[in-house]
């Protein structure tokens, strides 16, 4: 596909990249001429240094050939008009990054009025990963598919758990429980296990399960966790403010440090429910007076990677808080990895994840649409859901008489809200919408999880 990404910051880089490496034709706008001449040093991509918003920088840049025109610099407005001139001009297809809660709450309209294809809130969707996480509380990652009918959550296998040293086909007589093993890291190996596979201790595992069973599937593997009711966030952002507002919905007691007492003012009207404090999170005094120590979860959000990064290393000396780090330079990501410091939330990966799945349904010619994306594994593994058409070559035969790819397991079949735990006898419908997990990254379709 012909790909226009306009804004070359962190997101439109790491969209670049990603985008480029699957095979698209990728060219870049900004204002910058640094920031574009660094993409294109770095990635086969072409350059334009140029306002987005120009009719006559867009046309230069070849919007009446793209197919797709994401827009992804730093301001909603510039998002938005650029889409528009793009639209107009190239009859494309198109994304725009819309950040603000203004905007968010009204996005529907904006989206018909414009003729936005999609548009991505990166804070938003950084907000509900981290609700997700909160809500399963051991989990390392937590991603949801049929309308959250189903879980695939990540948890290391400890000691004395009941499953180590035991085969796959054997937990369910075990256990007594659906949960099926999709994938599992071991040191530097990434495995997609058949039924006689042995877990050991210390496997890192991704397991799918419904919402309703995970606490139990979590108490009998060893894994006991305390249920998280009081979350310190640090910083008052916009990722701050959408991560609050859904866990009071959710009940939960928050507090927010913020330094700027204008921001203060603004966040104590638009949540009159939580307890915003003017301070320094990365201030010692201030964390003891605010009793960090009986937080059951601390999210440092933070507009500085550096002061995020070191306090998530104090509160894991302090406190047994499940701990979430946002991070947002690509060189920090690689150091902070080893360190403690909790699950690492990157806006840019998030929205990469979204633009991506988009991109792949409408690569689609025979309807069988990516529905769901998420990356596992260091970007090792994927985990699709695919929304299953008459025309796809994977129904009406038994799974265990399809030819499927090695490293590739089919997790869930979700009919028509019913969870189907596939077996060997069972075969996938049109209508149906399917979980699969791969190490053959790039997936667009269904059938292509066939051996050709």
């Amino acid at each position: 596909m012909n790909i226009i990404i306009a804004g070359c910051g962190r997101v439109g880089r790491t969209l670049a990249g990603q985008l480029n490496s699957e095979g698209h034709e990728i060219t870049v706008i900004d204002t910058n001429y640094k920031a574009v001449q660094a993409v294109t040093e770095t990635y086969d991509v072409i350059g334009y240094h140029g306002d987005c918003t120009s009719y006559h920088v867009q046309l230069e840049a070849g919007i009446e050939r793209a197919d797709l025109l994401i827009a992804a610099t730093d301001q909603d407005e510039k998002n938005m008009l650029a889409c528009l001139i793009g639209r107009k001009a190239g009859h494309c297809q198109t994304i725009a990054r819309v950040r603000s809660p203004q905007y968010s709450e009204e996005i529907q309209y904006i989206k018909e009025e414009l003729g936005l294809s999609m548009s991505v809130n990166p804070e938003w969707a950084a907000a509900a990963e981290m609700v997700r996480l909160i809500q399963v509380p051991s989990a390392l990652e937590v991603d949801t598919f049929a309308k959250g009918r189903v879980n695939l959550i990540s948890l290391v296998l400890p000691e004395d758990s009941i499953l180590a040293d035991t085969r796959i086909c054997d937990i369910f007589p075990k256990l007594g429980t659906n949960a099926l093993v999709c994938v599992v890291e071991r040191g530097k190996d990434v495995i997609i296990p058949d039924g006689n596979f042995i877990l050991k201790s210390g496997d890192k595992i991704s397991v799918t399960l419904s919402l309703v069973d995970i606490s139990d599937f979590l108490n009998k593997v060893g894994i006991k966790a305390k249920k998280i009711r009081n979350v310190l966030i640090a910083g008052g952002g916009t990722m701050a403010y959408y991560l609050a507002q859904r866990l009071l919905k959710l009940h939960m007691q928050v507090k927010i440090i913020e330094k700027n007492i204008e921001r203060c003012d603004e966040l104590s009207e638009l949540l009159p429910k939580a307890i915003v404090i003017h301070g320094d999170a990365t201030d010692k005094k201030v964390l003891m007076q605010e009793s960090v120590e009986k937080m059951d979860a601390v999210c440092a959000l933070m507009d500085a990677d550096e002061e995020n990064i070191l306090l998530a290393l104090y509160i894991n000396k302090m406190t047994k808080a499940k701990m979430m780090t946002k991070v947002y330079r690509n060189s920090y990501e690689e150091v902070v990895e080893a360190m403690p410091i909790g699950r690492i939330i990157s806006t840019k990966r998030l929205t990469a994840e979204y633009i991506i799945r988009y991109i792949r349904s409408m690569q689609n010619t025979l309807g069988s649409n990516v529905e769901t994306m998420y990356r596992m594994m260091d970007d090792r593994v994927e985990a699709l859901e695919f929304n299953v058409s008459e025309a796809s070559k994977v129904t009406h035969t038994t799974l265990m008489d399809l030819k499927i790819r090695p490293n590739t397991l089919i997790c869930c079949i979700n009919r028509k809200g019913t969870i189907i735990r596939p077996g060997g006898k069972d075969m996938i419908q049109p209508g149906d919408s399917v979980v699969v997990v791969t190490t053959k990254t790039g997936l667009n379709d269904i059938d292509e999880i066939l051996m050709n």
